[in-house]
């Protein structure tokens, strides 16, 4: 029994579709997916939505689904994910006692979990309950040697598996940089799919940035031919027409930008990497933690102050090099939370006074308790004249003409990478780190090195580049 079958018979799956046509351009991708047969109408939707000349001749190894939101992936990917764990025989490729893994991998285990409470809603359907040997938080044993299991974004963690089929959801969102990159979470599960005939690797998304193997795969395979990888491309009312207009046309009046990803599953325009990782690379003197101290140079120390809760508190300090004009970041801390705000200030207070400096710059909404908590330390604290946008849009061009010596800090690297472009209206980008990450360590570092690059500390007297 192909998955179309399985859709449409009432005593499967058949019974959790509440009205088959509504779904009908999801059947023809999961033909697609499978290489099963299309009529002269479903071939027409299929190049619709792939932009493939010839339809496809068997399944495809590689699936990426590009969808706006609200387009039914997360209950489409539990179907293909118990479809693959109920009816195919897999035992051929199984030792004795082992295991093989259906994976659902997400940002996080909540994400997953929506995904997970399809699956554990379908396998409770009569014909299938007798097929489960244990159901986990977060796995379900089968009696036929197939564990369906959620992950989060870990590399390491996906080692060792056998692995059947890998549900990537939300790809577009997962970090392109940091301790679990997207690129290697897929390196680490290709070779685990690669050892199984007819396994399955399934990227669905909402689409975002123009970063990330959801939209490389997208710019270098769309409308191609290729015979093992499927690029699928569906605003949400293709997908799922119960959605109602209204709501897609309101959310693109008030920022067209986003609406577009979210409803016509078009990446967006106005965010790109801020600075490229060969920029960053360039600038990083390897193996190089702190300078100390030099006499009669003028250093520039910024902070990015936080209260010990969610952000870290940063300090860096910057001098300009007068004999080969560069501008040197020595040193850089980090407290990260929780901590007492007080007990960091008196630190770095002192790490202030061994290189002879005693102002400081840092936000200028980080209230007063930072400016009377630095005074009582003889420090004083004035409030930058410049946001952090404006702060990182006068740091790029320094970046750009190689005039920057960064510190070998991971996370400063990571943070670095991770800063987007977003294009405002009115002539003026913001730069800022996506959701859900940190820039206290980019944002310390940049401005004081942006203050450094002038000859008298003015942060303020720099001009902001839009």
């Amino acid at each position: 029994m192909n998955i179309i079958e399985a859709i449409e018979d009432a005593r499967l799956f058949g019974s959790l579709f509440k009205d088959q046509n509504t779904w009908a351009n999801w059947k023809v991708a999961l033909k697609a997916v499978f290489g099963l047969p299309m009529d002269k109408k479903e071939r027409d939707v299929y190049r619709n939505h792939t932009e493939r000349a010839k339809a496809p001749k068997g399944q495809f190894k590689e699936n990426f689904f590009i969808v706006g939101r609200r387009g039914g992936k997360s209950f489409i990917s539990a179907v293909i994910a118990c479809f693959l764990a109920l009816f195919h025989d897999w035992k051929p490729f199984l030792a004795p006692g082992e295991k093989g893994w259906i994976m659902i991998i997400a940002t996080d285990r909540t994400q997953a979990r929506v995904i997970m409470g399809y699956i554990k809603a379908i396998l409770q359907l009569k014909m299938f309950k007798n097929q489960i040997e244990k159901e986990l938080t977060q796995e379900i044993w089968l009696k036929n040697q197939v564990i369906i299991s959620i992950k989060t974004c870990d590399f390491r963690s996906l080692r060792g598996f056998t692995i059947l089929a890998a549900i990537c959801d939300e790809i577009a969102f997962w970090r392109s940089e940091g301790a679990n990159p997207a690129e290697e979470i897929l390196t680490a599960l290709r070779p685990a799919l690669a050892t199984v005939p007819k396994s399955v690797l399934l990227g669905i998304s909402t689409p975002y940035s123009k970063s990330g193997p959801l939209y490389e795969s997208f710019r270098d395979q769309y409308g191609k031919d290729d015979p093992d990888t499927l690029i699928w491309k569906a605003p949400t009312l293709a997908m799922n027409p119960t959605i109602s207009k209204k709501i897609i046309d309101k959310s693109l009046k008030d920022d067209y930008a986003a609406g577009k990803a979210e409803w016509l599953a078009e990446f967006r325009e106005d965010l790109e990497t801020f600075l490229t990782t060969e920029m960053i690379e360039a600038a990083i003197v390897r193996d190089r933690w702190e300078l100390p101290k030099i006499e009669d140079v003028r250093y520039q120390a910024f902070t990015d102050p936080s209260g010990g809760r969610a952000d870290s508190f940063t300090l860096a300090l910057s001098h300009k090099d007068e004999d080969s004009g560069k501008i040197i970041l020595d040193r850089l801390e980090e407290k990260r939370p929780p901590f007492s705000p007080q007990d960091v200030v008196k630190e770095f207070s002192e790490i202030l006074r061994e290189y002879s400096v005693y102002e400081i710059t840092g936000d200028r909404y980080a209230g007063e308790w930072v400016t009377k908590a630095f005074r009582d330390e003889d420090i004083e604290y004035i409030s930058s004249e410049l946001n952090k946008s404006e702060i990182y849009l006068n740091f790029e061009p320094l970046m750009a003409q190689s005039s920057v010596e960064l510190l070998d800090n991971r996370r400063l690297r990571s943070q670095l990478r991770s800063l987007e472009r977003r294009t405002r209206s009115g002539g003026k980008d913001q730069v800022d780190h996506p959701k859900g990450l940190h820039d206290d360590c980019a944002n310390a570092a940049a401005g004081a090195l942006v203050m450094a690059a002038k000859d008298e500390g003015s942060i303020g007297d720099l001009i902001v580049i839009g």
